[in-house]
Order: C-alpha cells, then sequence, then structure tokens
C-alpha cells in the first residue's frame, strides 16, 4: 500500500492528502518530522515533506508525487483529458507554488512562528506579491474552481497555499492581499467536500503535536 510520509501542517504534504481523498485511493500515513535526522536523509535527499513509499521505492517533490498519483491510478481523473486544459491546470499550479506561496514563504517566520523579517524583505515580498497576484487573477476562473467548472488537480494546491498567502500577508501587512478575488468564496465550495473537511480536521491534530513538540 502507498504510504504518506509526513506531516499534516504542510501545505505540501497535504496538497498530496488531498489528491489522494478525492481518487479514493488506499494509502498509509506515517509521521514524519523535518529534522533532519541521518534517517530522514536517507528516506528524503534534501530532508524535506512529503514523500511516498511505493512497491517500487520512494519518491519526493509533492508534484512530482502528484503526477504519479494521476498516471498510476487513473480512476476519478484529477486532470482533463483536453492536452490544452491539462496544461492549463498545470500552469495554475505552477504559478500558484512559485509565484504566490513560495513568495509569500518569506514572511511566515514572523507571521506563524514567532520569528522576525527584515523590514527589505518585507518590502520587497510586498511588492512581488502586489505584482503577482494581478497576473494569478487573469489565469485563475473561480467558477467555482480555480480552473473553472471541474474540480483539478489545480484545487489541491489552491485548498492549501491561497489560504497561508492570505494570512501571511494580513499578518504582516494589515491586509490580505487575495482581497479582490473570491477566494473566500472559493474556499467555501471546497469546504463542502469531505476531503477536504478530513485534511482540515487532520491538519488541527497534527498542529497541537508540533506545539507539543516545541515545549
Amino acid at each position: 500500500m502507498l504510504k504518506l510520509c509526513g506531516f499534516a501542517v504542510s501545505n505540501y504534504y497535504n496538497k498530496v492528502k488531498f489528491a489522494l481523498l478525492e481518487k479514493g485511493i488506499a494509502f498509509e500515513e506515517e509521521v514524519v518530522w523535518t529534522d533532519k535526522s541521518p534517517e530522514l536523509l536517507a528516506r528524503s535527499p534534501l530532508g524535506k515533506v512529503p514523500f511516498i513509499e511505493t512497491e517500487h521505492g520512494r519518491m519526493c517533490e509533492s508534484q512530482v508525487i502528484m503526477e504519479y498519483i494521476e498516471s498510476t491510478y487513473p480512476q476519478k481523473p484529477l486532470m482533463p483529458a483536453n492536452p490544452f486544459a491539462a496544461a492549463k491546470v498545470r500552469e495554475l499550479i505552477t504559478f500558484m507554488e512559485l509565484h504566490l506561496e513560495l513568495v509569500a514563504r518569506e514572511l511566515y517566520p514572523e507571521a506563524f512562528f514567532g520569528g522576525k523579517v527584515t523590514d527589505e524583505v518585507k518590502a520587497r515580498t510586498q511588492k512581488l506579491l502586489a505584482r503577482n497576484v494581478k497576473a494569478f487573477a487573469k489565469l485563475a476562473k473561480f467558477s467555482p474552481y480555480v480552473a473553472g467548472e471541474e474540480f483539478t488537480m489545480a484545487d489541491c494546491a489552491g485548498l492549501v497555499h491561497l489560504p497561508l498567502v492570505s494570512m501571511a500577508s494580513k499578518i504582516i501587512y494589515g491586509e490580505d492581499v487575495l482581497a479582490e478575488l473570491p477566494v473566500r468564496d472559493y474556499m467555501k465550495v471546497l469546504g463542502e467536500r469531505p476531503s477536504v473537511q478530513r485534511v482540515n480536521a487532520d491538519r488541527k491534530i497534527s498542529q497541537e503535536a508540533m506545539k507539543a513538540r516545541g515545549k
């Protein structure tokens, strides 16, 4: 049976978990913290999560895992059959991860973990997010799903990344950089799915476990 390794506070872990649940794939979960231990590095070369263990071996990088899952388990597809439509879904995923989440990640140490981010980093990040959100608005459909009328793999990414971008920017800048987009309504639509309710409930449990580890 496929095993998903990592912890449920990680947005990239939850992206993969959301896809597995949506596709109805049987899988196990193993809690693995990013402690950079020799044991972890033997299983994940950069000590990152998530990674999966399959009958053929291990695999890291969430989007690679997503593509593997999609091709190995074709039931309940999360990608359109049309090549152009599928490419547009991948475009949205890449955009959300490289130009929104990865940029906003610069703010996470202060927004979520009690650290401090320099004013220079805050200013640079704010400028990039302002530009990138405008570009994202040209690509995203939200009708009702991020790529259009059909639920796709892009929604697995949207569920876990967009709320973090919103929260981090609101905490640091006092305003949500995604406020002009219908992200709140979009999240309500996703929140009706049992898979999302499971992901969110498990994330809360994992957050408590992380707090306990930090004491």
